[in-house]
C-alpha cells in the first residue's frame, strides 16, 4: 500500500507520535514515562537494573538523568525517551512540574503532537463535588491550549491510594471537565491510571471497572492519536539557516549559492517566484534540492535546499516568501507591530519600554515591549488590566520591532506565529511569544 493510498487515520498513527507528560510536581510524571517503558518492553534488563533505590525498581530514575534531579527526586529538565509499539513510534519528554522550571514545559510543548496532564488524585480534596484543581495543574493545561498542542488526555494518577478510588475519579474528571469548557481547551480524553502499579498504563487494572472506567488503557489512546499536520495549505515560507557558499557539486546547484532551511509553510518547487525579507529583492527557484541532495518539490515540514536563478543577498536568517503577480501575498507582508500572548519565563518582572531580543525562525530583531494589555488569572480565566508581568504570568502585550517580521497569527502557523524574547545582557529566555 503506498503512502497516497492511506487513510488520513493510518497515515497519522504510522507517524511517530511526540508527545510530553505536564502537570503538577509529584504527580508521577516521571513514574509514569517509565511505566510506559518498562511494560512496552522498551527498556534492556542492565539500564532496569541501574534504577533499583533501597532493593525497588524507582522508574522515575529511568527519565531522571541529571545528578541534581536524583539527588532532589525532582525533573528540572526536559528528558527526551524513545519507545515503540507494535502500532506506532513514540518521542515522549518528561517536562518539569515545579513553577520555576515552567520554560522548559514550554519549551517541550512547543512542538508537542499531544500531551498527558498527570492530575495526583492523592492531593485533591477529592470527597468534595466541588474540588479545586492545582494552580500548576491549571497553568499547564492552558499553556498547552496557547500552544495549539492538539491532543490533551488528562491522567488521574495515584488512585490506588484513595478509599474510594470510583468517587475519587468521578469528581475530580468532573472538576477538569468544567475547568476545561470555562478554558476552551479541547479534551481527547480522561483516564484513571496507577503509574506505581501500571494499571491502566499499558495494560488495564487488574480490578474490572476500576473505578468504574471501562474504556482503553493510556497507551491505547496514545496509539491513536494524529499527529500535527503540516501547513501546506499556506503560503510558501522558509527560513534560511545555512548557506552552502560554494557547492562542490556543480550538478546540482549549478554553480550557485545553496540555502539550506526547513519549510515552515506550503511548498517549494522550481519556477516559483519568492521574495527575500527584509531587503525585498525579488527571484525565481532554479532549483530544489530534497534532505539528500536530490532535486524535488519540498513541502512544509521538510528539509530543503534552494537554488536561486540569480545571485541576491541572502544569509542565515532571512526568510523566502511566496510571491504572486509581483506583489508579496498580503498574508506574509511583514510588520514592525505585533500583538501577542506571552508566557513570561524570566525571573526577572516584564514592564513596559524593555528591550529584549526576539528571535523568529533563524532571523533576530531588537524588540521594546511597548505596552502590557492585561494579565490572564490562571484560577478564574479573567483577563484583568496588569502592569507588568510576573514570573511565569501569563498575559498580552503589544510589541515594537527594529525590523519588520513576516508572522501570521499562531492559531494558523505554529512556525509563523512563534517568537522567543531573550534578554539582551544575560541572553536567558525571558518570554514565548504567541503572535494574535
Amino acid at each position: 500500500m503506498t503512502t497516497a493510498e492511506l487513510t488520513p487515520t493510518a497515515q497519522d498513527t504510522r507517524s511517530a507520535l511526540r508527545l510530553i507528560t505536564c502537570g503538577s510536581v509529584d504527580d508521577g510524571k516521571s513514574t509514569l514515562i517509565g511505566r510506559l517503558l518498562v511494560d512496552s518492553k522498551a527498556v534492556l534488563q542492565d539500564h532496569l537494573a541501574g534504577v533499583q533505590r533501597h532493593g525497588q525498581t524507582d522508574l522515575a530514575l529511568l527519565t531522571d538523568g541529571l545528578s541534581a534531579e536524583r539527588e532532589q527526586g525532582i525533573t528540572i529538565d526536559v528528558a527526551y525517551r524513545y519507545f515503540s509499539t507494535e502500532a506506532r513510534k513514540f518521542i515522549i519528554g518528561d517536562a518539569p512540574g515545579h513553577e520555576q522550571y515552567t520554560r522548559n514545559m514550554v519549551t517541550a510543548a512547543s512542538s508537542a503532537d499531544a500531551a498527558v496532564v498527570l492530575v495526583d488524585a492523592t492531593k485533591l480534596n477529592w470527597a468534595d463535588a466541588a474540588l479545586q484543581l492545582l494552580p500548576q495543574t491549571r497553568r499547564h493545561s492552558l499553556l498547552l491550549k496557547l500552544l495549539r498542542v492538539p491532543s490533551v488526555v488528562f491522567a488521574i494518577n495515584k488512585l490506588d491510594a484513595v478509599e474510594d478510588s470510583r468517587t475519587a475519579f468521578a469528581h475530580i474528571a468532573a472538576a477538569l471537565r468544567q475547568f476545561a469548557a470555562q478554558a476552551g481547551i479541547p479534551v481527547t480524553a480522561i483516564v484513571p491510571v496507577s503509574a506505581l502499579k501500571g494499571w491502566n498504563v499499558v495494560d488495564a487494572s487488574e480490578q474490572a471497572g476500576w473505578c468504574g472506567y471501562s474504556g482503553p488503557t493510556l497507551l491505547e489512546i496514545l496509539e491513536g492519536l494524529p499527529v500535527t499536520p503540516a501547513d501546506n495549505t499556506l503560503p510558501f515560507a522558509f527560513a534560511v539557516q545555512w548557506v552552502e557558499k560554494f557547492s562542490s557539486s556543480s550538478d546540482t546547484s549549478q554553480g550557485r549559492r545553496v540555502f539550506w532551511g526547513r519549510v515552515a509553510t506550503g511548498g517549494v518547487q522550481p519556477g516559483q517566484a519568492v521574495r527575500i525579507m527584509p531587503n525585498g529583492q525579488t527571484a525565481v527557484v532554479a532549483q530544489v534540492l530534497n534532505h539528500v541532495r536530490q532535486p524535488q518539490a519540498v513541502a512544509a515540514g521538510h528539509s530543503a535546499g534552494i537554488v536561486l536563478d540569480r545571485e541576491v543577498d541572502v544569509s542565515r536568517g532571512d526568510w523566502l516568501l511566496a510571491e504572486e503577480n509581483g506583489e508579496a501575498q498580503d498574508t506574509l507582508t511583514g510588520s514592525r507591530e505585533i500583538r501577542a500572548t506571552v508566557a513570561w519565563l524570566d525571573d526577572e518582572t516584564l514592564v513596559p519600554g524593555r528591550v529584549y531580543w526576539a528571535l523568529h525562525g533563524h532571523r533576530w530583531v531588537k524588540a521594546k515591549i511597548k505596552r502590557i494589555v492585561h494579565r490572564l488569572d490562571i484560577h478564574t480565566l479573567a483577563e484583568e488590566e496588569a502592569s507588568q508581568l510576573e514570573p511565569n504570568a501569563i498575559g498580552h502585550i503589544e510589541l515594537a520591532l527594529q525590523e519588520p517580521l513576516a508572522t501570521l497569527p499562531f492559531e494558523r502557523s505554529r512556525t509563523l506565529g512563534s517568537l522567543v524574547l531573550v534578554d539582551t545582557a544575560s541572553h536567558r529566555t525571558s518570554g514565548a511569544l504567541l503572535v494574535l
